[in-house]
């Protein structure tokens, strides 16, 4: 797994859907101390939906890694986008645990290819508690619904970005074209 900036990211996707001619996706993460939260793009990558939660254990890092690999090749993802809480200290237990997770699955070998950047999850997961508080939902229920939904937050706040950053891109080329 390689890291790159988050623009860069989605560049390469650009790159390659017109390179290839294809529509490779961009999977998002809520990594979390038991269960991590899964979303994925639309083939346009503007739109993010929820997938699945994956089981959190140190004994199964392997088998999640089986699973990536699963989805890489059933979704045509070409990318991870993982929620990290940008917004405390450097030694915050859930910035640990998400740098520890990516090492992990890294160390596995079975996604030396993939590449993967950090996005800000600030408040994702308190979002979709207030959301649901109204709701009478069994506890386990409630915690899957969470985490398939703090990585739609995650994925979805990182597709805005990236398309509105690359449309004032589109918009700049296609002004300057017309004044040539």
């Amino acid at each position: 797994m390689k890291y790159v900036k988050p623009m860069k990211l989605y560049h390469e996707l650009l790159k390659s859907n017109k390179l290839k001619g294809g529509r490779s996706r961009l999977l998002g993460l809520d990594v979390g101390d038991k269960y991590v939260g899964l979303a994925f793009s639309d083939v346009n990558n503007k739109i993010a939906s929820p997938l699945s939660v994956l089981i959190r254990k140190k004994t199964n890092i392997d088998l999640m890694a089986t699973d990536f690999q699963s989805l890489i090749s059933e979704l045509s993802l070409s990318g991870f986008v993982i929620g990290y809480p940008f917004d405390r200290q450097k030694n915050n237990p859930d910035a640990v645990q998400v740098k520890l997770f990516v090492d992990e699955l890294s160390k596995t070998g079975k996604l030396e290819d993939l590449k993967y950047t950090f996005w800000d999850e600030c408040f994702t997961s308190k979002n979709v508690e207030f959301l649901l508080k109204p709701l009478t939902l069994h506890p386990v229920q409630v915690k899957t619904i969470v985490d398939k939904f703090a990585a739609v937050g995650i994925l979805q706040a990182y597709l805005d970005f990236a398309n509105r950053s690359q449309g004032g891109n589109q918009q700049n080329e296609i002004f300057q074209n017309e004044n040539d």
